[in-house]
């Protein structure tokens, strides 16, 4: 797939000895060309099998070369390598013999570590080598790209790639040529170099000669760097000693230090060393260097993810517009030390960096507002405050997350926002609010209800494709994550002033379809709503902010090798804590108890019931089945690569603590005992008639919709009202079902946690019955909120019924663990705890007697 008329300058026919080269190094630059192959070039698609699978119509395919250069651009000599796999193979080489026209040889050596950082960056973008016959050609002799090609696994996946790597891999040097019909350009190129045949004169391509924006193309404004739209700030920080008249650099004794003292990577270690020892450090040649712990344990807690990323190249620390705050309270921290005052260290930064360090600290203190006119509701101060720090986001073009706690009144806060917005005539295009399907008759409500004056769109059902065209007319737009990847193309089309996701934790996979319809949407602003804003790891974090502020988290490799392992596995707490004041600027999160002081109580007890007779038997018989499954996986596959299993295993335990009658198939109900104890329906029995008699309103949650039903049957033998809100529910009937409960004509509301656990308002409920654990803690404190949030006025009891000394006690201790890690980012410095492992899997699947003995 040749973009050039240009061939290399080696040449067979010349045979000067390289002893009499001139060796001079080569400036290297990676060259990734895509082509979109079509009918019309003879593909017929992709030959199924192999990890791409058939493909039809379009294929998109990429070809990577290496090239270098000797001396200036228009008279040096100019090597080209076929492709990586081709270097590969000649990776022993690290020299290139060139000739020039006159026949001389020159010696150029090559950079073999930017090339494996090169092939490292392709793959780390998604492309992956094609099978030499994995194109279907119509026939033999149409076959006209033979060069070794990579491709993405979905064809789909070029647009985000366009928008999102190629940016990416461009600011790493990469040349980006598109040929003739590439078909996923949706950035916009501001200057192309045309790829000319010197024979015939055609374009043969274009390469890219202006810089990519990262990201979709901005209409209507851009977002995510200080240096004005569009343009990213970097600084080079340089830090060093001077000893007897000599300067050296300080960042390579400390990677040095790093490497050797594990002492440095954690928080109470470092603090525990004293002030005034003396730390040996490595000099360049092997000299020792005996400096004052003071200044490095400052150093060190502000800079240990650049100090110890073994990629960083040598020289100066490169520091971005993000890293001002980290910086100036370095700088600060530093003018405290005996040490910085004497000169013995030296910091030399740019003075810049304290106005950006200035506007990202008033973040946390933003100017006070004043509720707009026209507002249905009084905002308590801490809501005031919120509507402030996110007009101070919009004034300055920064993305954050509004992560308060659930039942704190995020959508009025947003609402507020949007109000103010509108009168002040900055919202001339509508505002996109990205949500949950059940949350939308409840923004609708709220809207009439608290901003009357702004008009409301809901695309919903099959009639929403004549709303597309009204879209404009509208303040606020609401569309589903199921529906936001549907309507993409729709929705791209229309600009919009703020780009909302409502829990947005729902897209925290980045690769999932919603997930990626979201990030090639344009929007002057985007916002994330959550009061999760991390449940399981902190990959998620990243995919939020991946589509708020596109490379403020690096990729999502840097970031799994920079932050997540070495914080969820390795348990380093310093860099836990630079995470931490990394992303705090940019995620507003308040506690119900910090904030809403006139909330009731809530009390939340844990109620632990016993397995007897034959649910006991059933539950071990069970156990041990899986346990010989698990093992035999384990054996086969090992840990990762048995997941499904394991937690297919997991989830038939679950089952019989909830109800026996949950194990799947009438075969295995059949041959159940007629009489075999239920252990969590027996509690209810007793539980739900005594709150009903009390007066109480009761949310009954489970995440099985099949234990619902068996409680459903329940409740009828007993003569108990009851409503319930799952999956089954039609969108259209879940307003009614929820103003049915809050008039309190029924007093029983069973929901499943997947349909209800999130953003709904059920303040008639003074009592809450999670009948089953779930693994993420956010989810049951989501479903608690239901209940216990701004609006309820009586004190709110929450049971939890627990199977003790099962699989659902060993899953409270990891809910803890989870909680410690959320924590530690986006609450305290709490020292984050590992994740799930072969020691929590032993401990789930241990036989229910020996760990009730251990009681």
């Amino acid at each position: 797939m040749p973009v050039s008329g240009e061939s290399s300058s080696h040449s067979d026919q010349h045979e000067t000895p390289a002893l009499q080269a001139t060796e001079v190094p080569g400036r290297f630059r990676p060259r990734l060309t895509l082509h979109t192959l079509t009918r019309g070039d003879g593909v017929l698609g992709l030959r199924p099998g192999g990890l791409f699978g058939p493909r039809g119509g379009n294929v998109t395919v990429a070809q990577i070369d290496w090239t270098y250069q000797t001396g200036d651009a228009n008279h040096g000599l100019r090597w080209e390598c076929a492709s990586p796999t081709t270097l590969m193979d000649q990776s022993a080489a690290a020299t290139q013999t060139l000739y020039d026209p006159q026949g001389k040889s020159v010696l150029m050596r090559r950079d073999l570590q930017a090339e494996a950082d090169a092939l490292e960056a392709i793959q780390a973008a998604g492309l992956l080598p094609l099978p030499p016959d994995a194109l279907q050609w119509r026939a033999d002799d149409l076959a006209t790209v033979h060069e070794p090609l990579w491709s993405l696994l979905l064809e789909t996946g070029f647009g985000d790639f366009w928008a999102d790597e190629a940016p990416q891999l461009q600011a790493q040097g990469w040349a980006i040529v598109v040929r003739p019909g590439f078909a996923h350009e949706s950035v916009r190129v501001d200057a192309w170099r045309l790829i000319v045949s010197p024979e015939s004169g055609a374009v043969l391509g274009k390469e890219v000669a202006s810089r990519l924006r990262q990201g979709r193309q901005q209409v209507i404004g851009d977002f995510g760097g200080f240096d004005g739209p569009g343009r990213a700030a970097w600084w080079l920080l340089t830090m060093g000693v001077e000893i007897e008249g000599q300067f050296f650099d300080l960042a390579p004794m400390l990677a040095d230090l790093l490497r050797r003292d594990a002492r440095w990577v954690d928080l109470q270690k470092i603090a525990a060393i004293d002030d005034i020892s003396f730390i040996s450090l490595r000099a360049p040649g092997g000299k020792r260097v005996d400096a004052l712990a003071a200044p490095l344990k400052v150093i060190v807690s502000a800079m240990l993810d650049l100090l110890s990323d073994p990629r960083r190249k040598d020289g100066p620390l490169r520091i971005s517009a993000w890293d001002a705050g980290r910086l100036e309270d370095m700088c600060l921290r530093l003018g405290d030390s005996e040490v910085a005052r004497s000169g013995v260290l030296t910091l030399e930064n740019d003075a810049g960096l304290r106005a950006l360090a200035q506007r990202l600290r008033l973040a946390g203190e933003p100017p006070a507002v004043t509720p707009p006119a026209g507002l249905g509701v009084t905002l308590r101060p801490y809501q005031l405050h919120g509507v402030a720090w996110l007009q101070y986001l919009r004034e300055h073009q920064l993305a954050g997350i509004l992560a308060d706690d659930m039942g704190l009144g995020k959508t009025a806060q947003m609402l507020a926002h949007i109000l103010i917005e509108q009168q002040s005539g900055r919202l001339d295009c509508p505002a996109l609010v990205v949500l949950p399907t059940s949350l939308v008759f409840n923004w609708q409500a709220e809207a009439r209800r608290m901003t009357p004056g702004l008009r409301v769109l809901a695309l919903q059902g099959p009639q929403r494709e004549a709303d597309f065209a009204r879209m404009a007319d509208y303040d606020i737009v609401l569309t589903t994550y199921p529906l936001v990847w549907r309507d993409l193309d729709a929705l791209a089309r229309q600009p919009f002033h703020l780009l909302i996701l409502d829990e947005a934790q729902t897209v925290k996979n980045a690769a999932a379809r919603s997930a990626s319809a979201v990030r090639r949407l344009r929007a002057r602003h985007r916002i994330c709503m959550t009061g999760t804003p991390m449940e399981n790891h902190l990959g998620e974090l990243w995919t939020q902010f991946n589509f708020l502020m596109p490379g403020f988290l690096g990729d999502a490799t840097s970031f799994a090798r920079m932050w997540r392992k070495p914080i969820e596995e390795n348990g380093e707490s310093v860099r836990a804590q630079l995470l931490a004041q990394r992303v705090r600027p940019f995620i507003l999160r308040r506690r119900k108890e910090n904030v809403a002081t006139e909330l009731p109580a809530k009390t939340v007890a844990v109620k632990l019931l016993r397995l007897e007779g034959g649910q006991r038997d059933l539950y071990e018989s069970v156990r041990v089945a899986a346990d010989k499954q698990v093992r035999r996986v384990l054996e086969k596959r090992g840990f990762t690569g048995s997941h499904v299993t394991i937690m297919d295993a997991l989830l038939k335990l679950r089952q019989v603590c909830c109800d026996p009658l949950l194990l799947k198939g009438e075969r295995g109900r059949k041959s159940l005992p007629k009489n075999i104890e239920r252990a969590k329906i027996a509690m209810l029995r007793d539980m739900l008639p005594s709150l009903v008699a009390e007066g109480r309103r009761v949310l009954v949650f489970s995440q099985f919709t099949e234990m619902l039903d068996l409680i459903e049957t329940e409740l009828d033998a007993l003569q108990l009202d009851w409503l319930a809100l799952t999956g089954k529910t039609l969108p259209a009937q879940r307003g009614e079902v929820v103003a049915r409960f809050q008039s309190k004509a029924v007093p029983i509301l069973l929901i499943s946690l997947k349909a209800g656990g999130i953003g709904l308002n059920l303040t008639a409920a003074d009592t809450v019955i999670l009948v089953d654990p779930w693994w993420n803690p956010a989810v049951e404190e989501q479903a608690i909120a239901r209940a216990h949030r701004i609006g309820q006025e009586q004190a709110v009891f929450v049971y939890k019924l627990i199977i003790e000394g099962s699989i659902e006690e060993r899953m409270l201790e990891l809910q803890q663990r989870k909680s410690l890690l959320a924590e530690g980012v986006l609450g305290s410095d709490a020292e984050a705890a590992p994740k799930f492992g072969l020691a929590e899997l032993n401990a789930l699947i241990a036989p229910l007697s020996s760990i009730v003995a251990g009681h």
